[in-house]
């Protein structure tokens, strides 16, 4: 039953959506009709919709049927019209179908012109947009076409700017291009090749300015304004933009910086020969600033590519190596016009580099060092030209025959002496030729020392100070180590030595004219506090003595060399009535000798004439005492007696004025009085006075009494043994030997109580 009731609702259900189907087919227009059906024939039941389609079919075709039969009449009117209208309509139609007929003949070349129209159009409209899209893509191709030809010519820094533009600007608006992201991709690896060559183009310009930094260093010692436009910078410029623009700004400022301090330390390794010649210094030097002022050019021409502490370190890096250069190969250098043009040199390289900004006490007080250098090679020069000027003088007066000759003498050298202007020509010089020569020398040394004072932004008291002090070497080591080399030599005179005296002492004399010529080039007063004097007269004073003694020496030599051609007979027993043949040739060259003294100082020449006396005194002494000779007769005696009477006499003679009586004959006073004793035999007298000081023979020692007493006592005992072989003694010679004995005996008394 439920079944039944369930099919009779579905029947109800389908029969409603039939009728619906209906409607909407009534009241649908046809060219809609499709989707209304094919929910029929979707279903099941398009069987019983047929049947319901054909029902209400029928019951439309009653419905026009009632109405054609109420309006039949109308409608048979409306044929017999319609059958009117329709030969009317036929004719139209043949007109029509004629007129179209024409219309599509005459319209054929219109459809293909229309045809061909419609293509161009569509032509035209590819074209246009074509264009539209080459508009866009053609100003990136020409950006990048710009960008190679900026490449191409190494505009490295413009290239990097279209770089920026092209990818920001250009290439978004065409990025669905398969072109663009070509290039998108390529944009990395073209700023790397822009870094890169930005980078070896500076590479380029860091060996370049290596290579130029000599000439540019060149240019700028002298002072040339404008050395900077030497040098093209804008490589760093470029390469600095560049790298900025990149992020990369501190890589770039370290790899800068480190390859400049590499550059620094080759330009601050000076060659191994540079002491050899003033080139080697300048090249040296020119590289140096030539360094500096390129550094100086990039810090105040970019912004912190390096910075002032950066050139502060690198200055003080190089100030104490080339400080240090400069003392090791300075002190190679033997020319004092090397140094005094390396000095020149040091200070023009100063001066150039205190213009760019940077600090150079430190090599004005080197050059206080390479002053004392300077000095050294000063004195070592002046001692060779000393040397010459000693070597090559002839140690006699200088002769004059003409005012001219004396002008020019007492032109070179302070030198008046009223008497010798009134002698007439022709006349001499007290000096000889080396006074002049060496007092000019030491003019010209001080000139010297002054040149080098120049520049050194010193006072003119330290000027003077240094100009002193170097003299005061000059003459207390150098010129005095000379004189004293010339004194000593083993082939000096006699004359020699009395010409280096007379000419120490003119030289002496002059000391107060340097002075004054020191203070006219310095203006500075001797006076003034701190000022150094100079040792001149020292110098010429100890010359002067060493002369002296030198002449003392020589003299006593020859006196030596004279004494050596004594042969005396100690046993001869004749009697000589003459002075022996070397005492008077001694004596004679002694006269001669001391005839040459004339100029000397009085001092001198009787200090050497009481020294000649003495040594020969003592010579003479030894002679009769020395222990070869143990015996001598008194016949002997009475020779050696001849020759002190002969050293007597000349020393009354007077060979040296200046002598006060018998001052001179004092020097034989030790001779005279033994001698004396011996000759008289004065024992009584002796041996009575002795110890008295008013003795006669006070300078009789009894220790010299016994020596010649024990020799003349042993040549008596000897003779006594010849002559009297088989015999007593004679009485007379036995009493004499027992006075003899009995005076020595008191003699070896008076020696042991004078020890005792």
């Amino acid at each position: 039953m439920e079944r039944g009731k369930m099919a009779e609702a579905e029947s109800l259900e389908t029969a409603a959506e039939h009728e619906r189907i209906l409607r909407e087919i009534e009241s649908t227009d046809t060219a809609c009709i499709g989707p209304t059906l094919r929910s029929v024939y979707d279903g099941e039941e398009h069987g019983r919709f047929m049947e319901k389609l054909e029902t209400r079919i029928r019951n439309h075709d009653r419905e026009i049927e009632k109405m054609c039969n109420f309006h039949y009449q109308g409608f048979v009117d409306s044929i017999t019209e319609l059958l009117k209208v329709r030969g009317e309509a036929q004719k139209l139609k043949n007109q029509v179908t004629d007129t179209n007929r024409k219309l599509q003949h005459e319209g054929k070349e219109l459809v293909i012109a229309m045809e061909e129209l419609k293509q161009c159009r569509l032509q035209q409209r590819n074209i246009s947009a074509t264009v539209d899209k080459l508009m866009l893509c053609l100003p990136v191709l020409e950006m990048y076409s710009k960008l190679r030809d900026q490449m191409k010519t190494k505009r490295h820094y413009p290239a990097l700017k279209t770089l920026e533009h092209l990818e920001h600007t250009y290439l978004p608006q065409v990025s669905h291009y398969r072109f663009c992201k070509v290039m998108v991709d390529n944009i990395p690896k073209l700023r790397e090749e822009i870094k890169d060559v930005s980078m070896s183009d500076l590479k380029d310009f860091l060996e370049s300015i290596r290579k130029h930094s000599d000439k540019i260093g060149e240019t700028a010692m002298k002072q040339v304004p404008g050395t900077q436009d030497l040098v093209d910078f804008s490589p760093v410029y470029r390469c600095l933009h560049i790298y900025s623009v990149l992020g990369a700004r501190e890589t770039f400022e370290n790899y800068y910086r480190k390859q400049r301090r590499k550059q620094a330390r080759l330009v601050l390794q000076p060659p191994s020969n540079m002491h050899e010649t003033l080139d080697g210094y300048r090249k040296y030097f020119n590289q140096i600033v030539g360094f500096f002022v390129v550094e100086d050019h990039i810090l105040h021409t970019t912004q912190g590519l390096v910075n002032r502490a950066y050139i502060d370190e690198l200055w003080e890096m190089a100030l104490s190596k080339t400080i240090a250069a400069l003392r090791t190969h300075s002190s190679y250098c033997s020319d004092p016009n090397l140094v005094l043009d390396l000095k020149n040199l040091i200070v023009l390289f100063a001066d150039t580099l205190q213009v760019y900004g940077f600090p150079v006490n430190q090599l004005f007080d080197m050059l206080l060092e390479v002053r004392d250098q300077y000095s050294e090679t000063l004195l070592k020069k002046w001692a060779g030209i000393f040397r010459n000027i000693l070597d090559s003088d002839n140690y006699s007066p200088i002769p004059v025959t003409s005012e001219e000759m004396y002008k020019k003498v007492v032109g070179q050298f302070p030198f008046q002496d009223i008497e010798l202007e009134k002698q007439p020509f022709p006349k001499k010089f007290p000096f000889s030729e080396f006074v002049p020569k060496v007092y000019s020398q030491i003019k010209e040394f001080i000139y010297a020392c002054l040149k080098f004072s120049e520049d050194l932004h010193l006072s003119t008291t330290e000027i003077d100070d240094m100009i002193r002090k170097s003299t005061n070497l000059l003459l207390t080591r150098t010129l005095s180590n000379s004189l004293q080399n010339v004194i000593k030599r083993k082939n000096i005179g006699l004359t020699e030595l009395v010409q280096i005296i007379i000419n120490t002492t003119h030289l002496e004399k002059s000391c107060k004219f340097l002075e004054e010529f020191i203070t006219n080039i310095t203006n500075v007063l001797p006076e003034t506090v701190h000022t150094s004097k100079l040792y001149g007269t020292t110098t010429f004073k100890d010359a002067r003595h060493a002369a002296e003694e030198e002449i003392y020496t020589n003299l006593n030599q020859k006196i030596d060399q004279f004494l050596q051609l004594a042969d005396y007979d100690w046993m001869t027993g004749d009697l000589g009535n003459k002075a022996s043949d070397y005492l008077v040739d001694l004596i004679a060259f002694l006269r001669s000798t001391f005839a040459v003294f004339t100029h000397l100082p009085g001092k001198v020449a009787q200090t050497a004439c009481m020294s000649a006396c003495k040594h020969l005194a003592t010579s003479l002494m030894q002679l009769l005492l020395e222990a070869e000779v143990r015996q001598l007769t008194l016949g002997a005696l009475q020779q050696f007696n001849l020759d002190v009477r002969e050293c007597e006499q000349f020393a009354r003679s007077g060979p040296v004025p200046g002598f006060q009586e018998d001052t001179l004959q004092l020097a034989f006073i030790d001779l005279r009085q033994l001698l004396d004793l011996f000759i008289q035999w004065d024992w009584s007298t002796y041996l009575a006075d002795y110890g008295q000081p008013n003795c006669k023979y006070l300078r009789v020692n009894p220790v010299t009494a016994l020596t010649l007493l024990e020799k003349i006592s042993r040549e008596m005992k000897d003779t006594s043994r010849k002559n009297n072989m088989f015999a007593q003694f004679r009485k007379n010679e036995r009493d004499k030997q027992k006075l003899i004995d009995t005076v020595a005996k008191q003699l070896r008394g008076l020696i042991s109580s004078h020890h005792s």
